[in-house]
């Protein structure tokens, strides 16, 4: 369990990161979502213990991070945004430098090596100077030596920084592949990403946390989604808009017939498109059946991360201004 107690960070007059507050359950892989400079870094060196905090308290596993740092790093592996790698030395041997560098054994790291060459796809790179390999394998390496010890937890920067599309399928798979063997903490401002790897999310803004949970509760908690509504409306589309304007937290953001042809509706439907602020699903169907509307179709459509994203930034923004 890591605790993040009501944790701010200064340089100088400047707050990297204000008033953190979180705990992160044992084998969660959970996502810091944040553009550049919205203080991910800073709340990942904090909890490797490369910074201690101005004020609040960062705990693992119930070691204080002022008090036992050294112990709290004895637990975990880090890959910064940088690979921290030898470039002159071969795969092989810098991994095994690795594990010595973590205390393990000879025959401790001769037992693991093959382990992580398979979790990392390293095999067939593993006579080859790291100075020579792609940016995606010296990528791999890094993991490589995040994992060589086996941390209970694993704190990836932005892992995906800098390489092409197959590459980050890859490490993509490699993550997923991880998840499960340890608590993942996974930084990044690229929102696909947060969605393909993390079983939840925190969202950062100026230092902040605006917001966390998995995307369907952000979805449930802002409601930031839309709701599609087909109807047979026999007075036209005015009957239509005046049921939905009917239901509190409600805007249309589209209206119109729909083509005889599409899914066979029957002559005379409605379509239409609405935000609402909060699950109105039961409310409109209500409304439209009131007044006397063939329903069809109600169905929910996430609109997804970025949405919500863009809007607690914008509303983070104004509360900042105020």
């Amino acid at each position: 369990m890591i605790v993040v107690d009501h944790v701010t960070k200064y340089y100088g007059a400047h707050a990297a990161v204000r008033d953190l507050d979180f705990r992160i359950a044992e084998g969660e892989c959970v996502g810091f979502l944040g553009l550049n400079g919205a203080g991910k870094t800073t709340t990942l060196r904090l909890l490797a213990c490369l910074l201690l905090p101005t004020s609040g308290r960062v705990t693992v596993k119930g070691l204080d991070a002022e008090e036992e740092p050294h112990e709290i790093r004895k637990l975990l592996g880090f890959l910064p945004d940088a690979p921290p790698v030898y470039p002159e030395m071969r795969v092989g041997a810098f991994l095994r430098f690795a594990g010595k560098l973590r205390g393990m054994t000879e025959a401790e790291v001769d037992k693991r090596i093959p382990e992580v060459f398979d979790a990392a796809g390293l095999g067939d790179v593993a006579d080859d100077a790291i100075g020579a390999l792609s940016h995606g394998y010296r990528q791999r390496v890094g993991i490589g030596q995040a994992i060589i010890h086996r941390p209970a937890l694993l704190i990836l920067d932005e892992p995906i920084q800098g390489l092409d599309p197959v590459q980050i399928v890859e490490m993509r798979e490699m993550i997923r592949r991880l998840r499960g063997k340890h608590t993942i903490l996974l930084s990044t401002h690229i929102l696909g990403e947060i969605k393909e790897t993390c079983d939840r999310i925190l969202m950062l803004h100026q230092g902040r946390i605006t917001a966390q949970g998995s995307e369907a509760e952000l979805a449930e908690r802002f409601g930031y989604g839309v709701v599609n509504i087909e109807v047979v409306a026999r007075g036209g589309e005015t009957a239509l808009r005046e049921a939905l304007e009917k239901v509190a937290g409600v805007s249309i953001t589209s209206l119109g017939p729909v083509e005889t042809t599409y899914r066979n509706a029957p002559e005379g439907s409605i379509r239409a498109q609405v935000r609402a602020t909060t699950d109105v699903r039961e409310e409109l169907a209500k409304s439209v059946v009131q007044a006397g509307l063939g329903l069809l179709v109600l169905s929910r459509v996430s609109t997804g991360l970025e949405n919500i994203f863009v809007k607690l930034s914008q509303d983070a923004q104004e509360g900042d201004r105020s």
